[in-house]
């Protein structure tokens, strides 16, 4: 048996108990809800059989406990993952975050994070709060982020983004036909019921989004999104706010309103195999803490997004086609019930 196993033996005095119940008390150290949580994983036998949570001992069973390592012990570990790194020096540290990467470990993501990534490529980040992370992109978006290397640096972007100095423009690709530029002043609070998610609410902090047309289609518009404040997902509660969700979106998305019918099998298609809301953090600017001038770094957007536009794009063209010939056909068909009536007008 090695060290991450424990065998133990019924005694009398607990015979009967469920098997989360009587473990809890044979192994006091570890909480009820883990072991729960490692018997419905299998990692607990009883007799060398998987067993449920509600499963009675008797004096006598073998249990057999396979303890699983704390995952929270990995959220400060340094991890060899690779860094888009577009702009860098003693300073700052700017990155284009993929989609999928959390940004800080929390619960459900204690490795594997951008935060890991960096204690590995700057050990010395350690020493400062956060390892140097000013702001957050969420798991699923994409885009430019930046990284203080020094406490003053921190202290410095922070003060700027309380300022609202930064600038943060972003692209998404929204539900529904936008018809001209506007600007989100909605307050965003903790939703009152669900509390993994945010809401527009008058007890909310304030938040600011301004948003311009770039492209309007059928059924999505592309949007241009400039951040003034940087609430928890402020992007997306705004875009719901305007019944105008971001594609892609699992949480904010809308999924009564999409248009099934009016899409094509092809843009339906890559619709639903698009698993990520459709916003990258596209540009930044702020003012460097130490050279005290403003400096400015834009990207690409994703393949993932630029192949849904062309998508997009590809079905608004087919429509404008489509649109064409039905207008071309009922001039044909005028003129001809023209010729026709002068034909007739010449018989008589």
């Amino acid at each position: 048996m090695n060290n991450n196993e424990r065998s133990l033996i019924v005694p009398e005095t607990h015979a009967g108990l469920r098997v989360d119940i009587a473990l809890q008390q044979l192994l006091p150290e570890f909480s009820r809800s883990k072991l729960q949580e490692w018997i419905k994983q299998d990692f607990v036998l009883v007799n060398q059989l998987p067993v449920t949570v509600k499963h009675k001992v008797y004096a006598g069973d073998e249990i057999k406990v396979t303890i699983q390592s704390n995952l929270e012990n990995n959220a400060f570990l340094p991890e060899a993952i690779p860094l888009n790194i577009i702009f860098e020096d003693n300073t700052l540290l700017v990155i284009n975050k993929p989609p999928g990467m959390v940004v800080h470990p929390a619960v459900g993501n204690w490795s594997g994070t951008l935060l890991n990534a960096l204690l590995y490529y700057i050990p010395e980040n350690a020493a400062i709060p956060r390892c140097g992370i000013v702001h957050r992109l969420d798991k699923d978006t994409s885009g430019l982020l930046v990284v203080a290397k020094t406490l003053s640096a921190q202290t410095h972007l922070v003060h700027q983004l309380q300022a609202r100095s930064v600038k943060r423009e972003y692209r998404a690709i929204v539900w529904g036909q936008l018809w001209k530029n506007g600007t989100v002043n909605q307050p965003i609070a903790r939703h009152p019921s669900i509390r993994t998610r945010m809401a527009v609410h008058l007890s909310g902090k304030p938040a600011i989004t301004h948003y311009e047309i770039l492209e309007r289609f059928g059924v999505h518009t592309y949007l241009r999104c400039n951040l003034e404040t940087g609430r928890t997902h402020q992007i997306r509660v705004h875009m719901q706010y305007l019944k105008a969700p971001i594609v892609g979106d699992p949480v904010y998305g809308l999924k009564s309103i999409m248009p099934i019918k009016a899409m094509s099998d092809r843009l339906r298609k890559n619709i639903l195999d698009f698993k990520r809301q459709a916003l990258h953090a596209i540009r930044l600017g702020l003012i460097h803490p130490t050279l005290n001038k403003f400096m400015e770094w834009s990207i690409d957007l994703p393949e993932d997004m630029k192949l849904l536009l062309e998508v997009i794009r590809l079905e608004q063209l087919d429509d404008e086609v489509t649109t064409d010939i039905l207008e071309i056909e009922d001039y044909i068909n005028e003129v001809s019930d023209d010729i026709d009536d002068e034909i007739i007008d010449d018989d008589e």
